[in-house]
């Protein structure tokens, strides 16, 4: 039967790390790249038997890669600390793998926020995939790049994405960083449009066309900060060009 391998890139997360270990048990490994954690992050993950590869942080693409290059099983799952593996999901990913009918399979996260699941504030992402030529790209919101036909997995992810409205926010400042940097490098110039009517679309999209209102005052704050979000990313952008010129 083939292998999976499972990463977990880690940072501080002694909070989140057991039960995300616990979720994927049935894993034939598991690989803990760790940003140098200052907590139980290491320690827990060591009393799991998870190999723990410890690499100071640069982006999360390098972070993600270095760990591939340490799996050894067929498949790699990517998982977060602070996202779960359900008993019904598991089911299919052992059922896909044992197929080998695709090279990938997008699984499906409802974000959790203000003590409650967001069923019209979701993704599907790409997180299980054949371990041969896969690679990651980007600095942020990394793409995960894979050859061959890709499916999707219908069982969620558990996803405790963010601990609070302050979290969310400092967040989406610490990636807008990220994003502002890729821009920069591509010679992306900020004008009128992007710093009003990005932001607003972005709200429109998450609260209206997602459905994100249909989750009362979770989705409206959801939607305002993805909103904040964008417009943080383009502002940084300007301070990075003002440093340059």
């Amino acid at each position: 039967m083939a292998k999976l391998s499972v990463i977990i890139p880690t940072y501080n997360e002694e909070d989140y790390l057991e039960d995300a270990l616990k979720s994927v048990s049935f894993a034939d490994e598991i690989i803990v790249v760790d940003s140098l954690s200052t907590d139980k992050t290491v320690a827990i993950a060591e009393d799991y038997n998870c190999t723990v590869l410890s690499r100071k942080f640069d982006n999360f693409s390098n972070q993600k890669n270095h760990a591939i290059e340490h799996a050894t099983g067929d498949w790699i799952l990517f998982l977060d600390a602070d996202e779960r593996i359900t008993h019904s999901l598991k089911l299919q990913i052992e059922e896909a793998i044992s197929q080998n009918e695709f090279s990938g399979y997008k699984l499906n996260f409802p974000h959790f926020f203000i003590n409650r699941f967001l069923y019209h504030h979701n993704n599907d992402v790409l997180r299980l995939v054949k371990r041969k030529g896969v690679h990651f790209t980007g600095l942020v919101h990394e793409k995960l790049n894979v050859e061959g036909k890709i499916s999707k997995l219908d069982a969620p992810v558990l996803h405790y994405t963010y601990k609070g409205i302050r979290h969310y926010i400092s967040k989406k400042d610490s990636y807008a960083w990220f994003q502002a940097e890729q821009l920069l490098k591509k010679g992306k110039k900020v004008t009128y449009f992007h710093l009003a009517f990005k932001p607003f679309y972005r709200f429109f999209s998450s609260y209206i066309l997602r459905g994100g209102i249909l989750d009362g005052v979770a989705g409206l704050a959801i939607a305002s900060i993805n909103a904040y979000g964008v417009f943080s990313r383009y502002s940084k952008l300007i301070l990075l060009q003002k440093q340059m010129n």
